[in-house]
């Protein structure tokens, strides 16, 4: 037998108050070991596009200092491919951007995606950039610049084209041009650095901080009239850029049509081989566990986490929840219910055509004498928005882009082209439609952890206002979860509140 150690009553009575207290030495000895053996949040992303993806990547760059650091990121795409309106097809072996086209050279975070995951650049060819641009109001053509693919022949044709269209439109071409830069001044304050740059709860504080929300309540041609544009300008050349960005007219709001007009300046580029590209590597390099086929359609709060059913029947559990595509045309069921204001979708129905373009419709005897980008005015007895040249084979074989509000039927095709060797049709939940004074749906849909980047969209819509709502969706996230960690340190946490029970025992 093993002989027993001489201890005084006193020793023994403290010995067992040590071992009934252990376990609670155990989980009170220190913030950092209740934290790493708590399972890691689970913030849940709808929607795979542009926005979505600018979450997921702004998350992992923002939350180094809280417990969103070890999240678990999981996304969830209705289609079989990412990118949501960012979208290629092919024509005849030749790929040619479907959605979301082109990127303004400012477009800072566009520019910073496709530097950091080494994507290559593509500027406008030769037949996008030199090419002849027509104006057609049913009947005829109202204005109509030069063409030329000549190397140094095209720089006089640019110049020449300059003071034809000033000749045209005068000094509103200015006004029309310091319109837009200050617009382009007041959102490169979304730049600025995180020190200067506010968090925002809200789209309307988002953009009454950056100086553009009195932009979203009148329209755009109220805003240009105010600017002493020409009525001839606005009826010709701004309508034409409105309905080709935006499939609308010049009484979309002043801030979506200011946009519209910045898409129209140069040094406009793309991705080479599609812009969609851009959310794939955003999403491959953030740490994403990616769901493709997999459509949500009911998102419930349930006490402390909210739980997603797909339309497999599988459900998820997590403690954020995104959404990231637009909740006009998707049949979620939110429990509790969300309110947000009403809108509908501006559907723009993309035909891609591989033949040759009709002269005879448009008055010609001539292929070659119809411009290479005709545009249309605002009238409904006009079948389309826009037609343009996307390739050049031969003076015989074009691929063309034709934009129109309703689809493309075969004999308006018939009419429009003398000859088809292949026809691919998009219809392309676009954008919203734009009214003024614009609503907005808030950014935080409950009052827990439901967000809404695409409330941004309502502002304006493009693949850079999506990563901008993006990245200040995740800082508003962050923000949020560190108050609530701030609130759970306080003196009546648990860790606070054991140390002082120790205390009293002791």
């Amino acid at each position: 037998m093993t002989k027993m150690m001489n201890l005084s009553p006193e020793t023994v009575s403290l010995l067992l108050l040590l071992a009934l207290l252990s376990p609670t030495l155990l989980l009170c000895s220190g913030d950092s070991t209740t934290v790493e053996d708590e399972s890691p949040p689970t913030v849940c992303i709808i929607g795979s596009g542009i926005g979505g993806s600018s979450v997921a990547h702004f998350l992992r760059n923002y939350s180094a200092s809280t417990a969103l650091s070890r999240s678990r990121i999981l996304m969830f795409e209705r289609h079989e491919r990412v990118g949501g309106r960012m979208r290629t097809v092919t024509v005849s072996g030749d790929t040619f951007e479907a959605g979301g086209s082109i990127l303004h050279p400012k477009n800072y975070h566009a520019r910073d995606f496709v530097e950091r995951f080494n994507l290559t650049v593509r500027s406008p060819t030769a037949v996008e950039e030199c090419s002849a641009v027509g104006i057609w109001d049913g009947k005829r053509f109202v204005f109509k610049t030069f063409g030329s693919s000549i190397p140094f022949v095209d720089k006089i044709v640019s110049w020449l084209n300059d003071v034809y269209m000033f000749v045209r439109y005068g000094f509103s071409l200015l006004r029309m041009s310091n319109f837009i830069e200050n617009m382009i001044d007041n959102f490169l304050k979304y730049y600025e650095s995180l020190e200067s740059r506010p968090v925002f709860d809200s789209v309307e504080g988002m953009l009454k901080w950056s100086g553009l929300y009195n932009l979203t309540k009148v329209t755009l041609q109220e805003k240009l009239s105010e600017a002493q544009l020409s009525p001839l300008l606005v009826n010709e050349l701004v309508t034409v850029i409105t309905r080709i960005n935006y499939g609308q007219s010049v009484l979309i709001s002043g801030l979506a049509g200011a946009v519209s007009l910045a898409g129209s300046g140069g040094g406009l580029w793309s991705v080479e081989g599609g812009n969609w590209q851009m959310a794939a590597k955003l999403i491959n390099h953030s740490d994403v566990t990616l769901h493709l086929n997999e459509q949500i359609q009911s998102v419930s709060h349930l006490g402390d986490y909210y739980e997603l059913k797909s339309a497999k029947g599988n459900s998820f559990k997590c403690d954020v929840t995104v959404v990231s595509t637009p909740l006009d045309e998707v049949d979620i069921q939110f429990s509790p219910a969300i309110s947000i204001p009403k809108r509908e979708l501006q559907h723009t129905h993309a035909t891609f055509v591989r033949g040759l373009l009709n002269p005879g419709y448009f008055g010609m005897k001539l292929v070659s004498d119809v411009p290479a980008l005709v545009g249309t005015l605002e009238d409904p007895l006009i079948p389309f928005s826009c037609i343009s040249i996307l390739r050049k084979y031969s003076a015989t074989d074009m691929t063309y882009k034709m934009f129109t509000r309703q689809p493309a039927s075969d004999s308006l095709l018939d009419e429009l082209f003398s000859a088809r060797t292949e026809t691919v049709r998009i219809d392309w939940g676009a954008y919203p439609k734009y009214h003024a004074p614009e609503v907005f749906a808030p950014f935080i849909l409950d009052d827990h952890h439901l967000y809404y980047v695409n409330a941004f969209e309502n502002a304006a819509s493009t693949m850079e206002t999506s990563a901008v709502a993006g990245e200040n969706m995740a800082r508003l996230i962050v923000s949020r979860f560190r108050t609530k960690e701030s609130s759970s340190s306080s003196p009546s946490s648990d860790t606070r509140s054991c140390s002082s029970g120790l205390h009293s025992d002791m």
